[in-house]
């Protein structure tokens, strides 16, 4: 088998150290605010929606800088940004969303986040059964495995937390890889192999419920990683995949071993207002189990974008299933809709 060697890379952080620094978290100032509420009003004035709403009808100025950073960020140095203190509470849950919508117009390009076409997706508990074989987490309250959307770059902002739990973790996929490839060798050559997933109920009609990729991929010189090890485990319900093998199963625990280390993933709690993007192809994130308010308009929800991003790296061949344009800073990624159209909520989103 090939020897893979160290991926040299700033995206290889140790959630310790990510925790001591600071240029990772971006507190907007007073000019950031009032350059975002000016380009809300100017897009209220103009009677933009989420369908029309272009950077020319939400005209930031100064902040477009601040964005760019971010974008650069994620993708060449650690793969996690944090914009904090939005001041949300001056604002409609409508407002929000047309504001998170503009703010997204400049970071790139959303995708859709399901069959259903949601590009504006609502991250709150539904009740959804992660283990089943249609799951999706973030209709859940449960606990979460460290995984990485299918995107560039997955965004939340915050609207409001949870009673209790719903910790935020995120993990360098790159040093997991690195710590692997100095413990277990042979193990690493198995996650640059196809391994089966399930489509989880997001295939187009008359295409198979699974298809075939690797986990880790090394292309044009960049590293990439794809993993969600209940996708992957949900494929053996279909008689026709390749069944998992042993050293499969051993190399995803050992995974999932190394970035629930606490030493080795960052926790870090939500505030409302805060805006996390991760780079999905460097790292992985995960979420402890929460419990809501009983009360409807209390209960946790956040808003997430899936984004291609114009500075995105070249990826595999291997990973052309989800990625259908490798190309860097192709628009890629997401689910393709089964009805060709979008919307800017999750389907059944409970209103409030």
């Amino acid at each position: 088998m090939q020897t893979r060697r160290l991926i040299d890379s700033q995206a290889d952080w140790h959630g310790r150290t990510l925790a001591e620094s600071t240029d990772w978290v971006y507190h907007l100032t007073a000019a950031d605010a009032a350059d975002i509420d000016r380009a809300f009003r100017a897009a209220r004035e103009t009677g933009a929606t989420l369908d029309t709403l272009t950077r020319e009808t939400f005209p930031l100025t100064s902040f477009v800088e601040r964005l760019a950073y971010a974008r650069e960020f994620l993708e060449n140095q650690r793969g996690i940004y944090v914009l904090r203190g939005l001041p949300i509470a001056s604002y409609s849950k409508d407002d929000l969303r047309l504001i998170y919508w503009g703010i997204g117009r400049y970071l790139g390009v959303a995708v859709s986040q399901s069959k259903d076409g949601d590009l504006l997706g609502d991250v709150r508990n539904f009740g959804v059964d992660v283990a089943s074989a249609e799951g999706r987490g973030y209709k859940s309250k449960q606990q979460l495995s460290f995984h990485t959307d299918s995107a560039d770059v997955v965004a939340l902002m915050v609207l409001r937390t949870a009673m209790s739990g719903g910790t935020s973790m995120i993990a360098s996929s790159v040093y997991v890889h690195n710590r692997i490839a100095e413990q277990r060798p042979d193990l690493l050559d198995v996650l640059y192999e196809p391994f089966p997933w399930s489509w989880q109920g997001q295939e187009a009609p008359g295409e198979p419920g699974w298809y075939l990729q690797p986990l880790f991929t090394l292309y044009d010189g960049k590293f990439a990683c794809r993993y969600i090890r209940g996708h992957v485990k949900n494929s053996q319900r279909f008689e026709d995949a390749p069944r998992l093998t042993e050293r499969q199963i051993e190399a995803m625990d050992l995974i999932d071993e190394l970035a629930w280390r606490e030493d080795i993933h960052l926790s870090m709690s939500f505030e409302p207002g805060d805006i996390q993007m991760l780079c999905n192809h460097t790292c992985f994130h995960s979420r402890r189990s929460f419990e809501d308010y009983p009360e409807e308009d209390r209960r946790r929800h956040l808003l997430r974008m899936w984004l291609s991003v114009p500075n995105s790296r070249t990826l595999s061949p291997q990973f052309s299933t989800i990625y259908r344009d490798q190309r860097g800073g192709a628009v890629r990624g997401g689910f393709p809709s089964r009805t060709g159209k979008h919307h800017y909520h999750t389907i059944g989103a409970i209103a409030d």
